[in-house]
This record gives structure tokens, sequence and C-alpha cells, in this order.
């Protein structure tokens, strides 16, 4: 039983009677706390809840904006989107594109992946079984999507977008479209070879030892614990493997890539989207002139305020040291509304 105190009793209140929400939701946020209260033991109301967003707050989490979410109108509407956001980051990520979303009328589920937003996260990031757990993780996500929309789009930012396809190739029944966002479906190829070495995991986890998780950025740990690294290159392989296989993507497609981007370069997202059969998709690219790097496709400028990033203590020769706002967010989430908008039409 979690404890709660007379202020947390006040603001879980406040977070549920005053949006009016009928059975199906309540089910449907009920379960989605259970998924955190499983994993951290205890949960919380969080300190500033704000209308028509449900949130999951936990003393474990570095600060409640790394809480997952739910985005919603009070009732079950004709869309629910999932978006999953990015390695060492958190559902803040994704937080420009789930207001867009929710102001278009869909309910919007950001969940928070397993070794994520914590203030220790040394034991996930170091599973054996981690690639695994942000499997299930998902799996259990998407589950209870049904109770807040008919149709359900998948979707995230890079991590977050591999495992969107992965999930996909392997349960394509109930998923309407994708949506990907500096999708990681490749790695520089430095990373892809040191991948493939033999004994790799256990060279990765000894150089992690204790993962950090205090950083400049309140929302985003200050590096990518190796370990975590070789568990996406799975993620990428099985990828590969169910197209190997001959498996396509036969919902409607939208993808948001940078050209410049080095960490997940764009030619995994191409050889994707030469795999969507439908006609219904939408390749957003982004020209290399822009320099825009791999994090900050998903950033606006408001977002980019709200992380306080404290630049002293990172080398600004490194031009994506520091993060900074996509330029072309807007025209980005006006083509993202017009794929919806048509997918919506072609579904009828």
């Amino acid at each position: 039983m979690v404890k709660t105190s007379l202020l947390s009793l006040f603001l879980l209140a406040f977070s549920t009677v005053s949006f009016g929400q009928n059975n199906a939701m309540d089910e449907a946020f009920d379960s989605f706390s259970h998924l955190y209260e499983e994993r951290f033991g205890q949960i919380r109301a969080c300190m500033n809840p704000t209308f028509q967003r449900f949130s999951v707050c936990s003393p474990a989490l570095r600060n409640d904006g790394n809480a997952p979410y739910i985005l919603h109108h009070g009732k079950p509407v004709d869309t629910v989107v999932v978006l999953l956001h990015g390695l060492s980051d958190s559902p803040f990520y994704m937080s420009g594109i789930a207001r867009a979303l929710h102001d278009k009328g869909y309910n919007v589920i950001v969940p928070l992946n397993v070794g994520h937003g914590q203030l220790d996260a040394s034991d996930e990031m170091s599973d054996s079984k981690l690639a695994e757990r942000w499997g299930a993780h998902l799996n259990d996500v998407m589950a209870l999507a049904p109770q807040l929309g008919k149709h359900v789009y998948l979707g995230g930012f890079s991590t977050g977008g591999a495992l969107s396809v992965q999930h996909y190739l392997h349960h394509p029944d109930n998923i309407d479209g994708l949506m990907l966002f500096s999708g990681a479906l490749a790695l520089d190829s430095g990373v892809e070879r040191l991948s493939g070495i033999w004994g790799i995991q256990w060279v990765a986890r000894f150089l992690d030892g204790h993962y950090e998780t205090q950083g400049p950025n309140p929302y985003k740990y200050p590096t990518i614990a190796s370990f975590s690294g070789l568990e996406l290159m799975e993620v990428i392989d099985d990828v590969r493997d169910q197209f190997e296989q001959g498996k396509t993507v036969d919902v409607p497609v939208f993808a948001a890539h940078s050209q410049a981007d080095t960490t997940t370069p764009i030619t995994g997202i191409e050889d994707l989207m030469s795999r969507a059969t439908t006609k219904t998709n939408t390749f957003f690219i982004i020209d290399e002139s822009y320099k825009l790097c791999h994090a900050d496709v998903v950033v606006n400028k408001k977002m980019l305020s709200d992380m306080h990033f404290d630049k002293s203590g990172v080398d600004l020769r490194d031009p994506c040291a520091a993060p900074g706002a996509n330029p072309l967010f807007r025209q980005m989430i006006m083509m993202l509304g017009s794929f919806m908008d048509e997918a919506a039409q072609k579904a009828g």
C-alpha cells in the first residue's frame, strides 16, 4: 500500500475529479499507475498537476519532469498516440510533440522506459535483459492504449523509434501508424562494429561502473551507459532480422530526421521507408546545412527554456554538447498534422 500525505491526496483528487473522467479513463489511469508502482515500489501525486494531464511521480525519479504521463480529453477519443522517449532521456523530450498531438484532439501516452529518469539507475542500465525489459514495458503500455482511443499510433524519439518499429514488426495487427523522430535504426559505424566483438557487454559494464544520473540537464542523464547502447544495438539487429525475413511496414509512417545526425545516421530510416508499402508516408528530411544535432530534432524553444541547461560544465567546442531548438520544429509539426489527417481520411 502506498502511503500518501494529505497534500498528495488533495493533488490526486484534483488530477482526477476535476477532469470529469469516466470509468474507462479511470481504468486506464489505474493500469498506467500500476506499471510504475510495480517498478519503483512507491508512487506519489505530482506537485504541480495540470489540466488534462495525468502524471505518475515517484521518490525514485530525479524530479517530476521525468515522470510518465498521459495527455487526455477526459474520455476515450478516436485516436490515441503512444510516444516513447530516447536512450538516457525522459518523457520530457516528447512534450512538444505530445502537446501538439493533444491539441489536435488525440489522447497521448508518454511512458517512462526502464532504467530512465531515476536517481539511481545503475542496476537497470547494466541489466543483461534490459532490451527485453524495454520491449515488455512497451507491450504493457500498448495493451492499455485501446482504452483511450479506437485507432492506435505508435512512435518515439531515437531508441523510442527503434522500439516502436520492433514492436510493430512483432505485433502489427493493432497499430494504425508509426511516427519516428531521429529514429535509431542505424548507429555510427564504429559503434556498430564494436557491438559485434565477443565479450564487449562485460567490458561495457565494467567501464560504466556506477552510472551517474545527475548532470547539467534535469531531464537527461549526462552520458549514455555503454551497456545500454549495446542493448539498443540488439533492438536494431532484431529489426534488421525481421526485414531480412521479408517483413514490411504496411501502415502509414511519418519520419523526421536530420541529415547531419551522426549518432543515428539517416540511412537506417531510409531503409525503413523503402520497406513501407502504403502511399500515406511522410519523410521530413532536415537538410544537412542546418547542422541539427540528433537530440535537437524533438526540441522546441519552450522546451529549451524549460530545461534550464547548465552550460558551465560542458565542452562547448562540441556543437552537440548543449541542447538547441529545432529551427524547423513548427514545420515538422505541421507536416505531422497533415500526415495524421491524411491517414485518418484513408482509414475512413
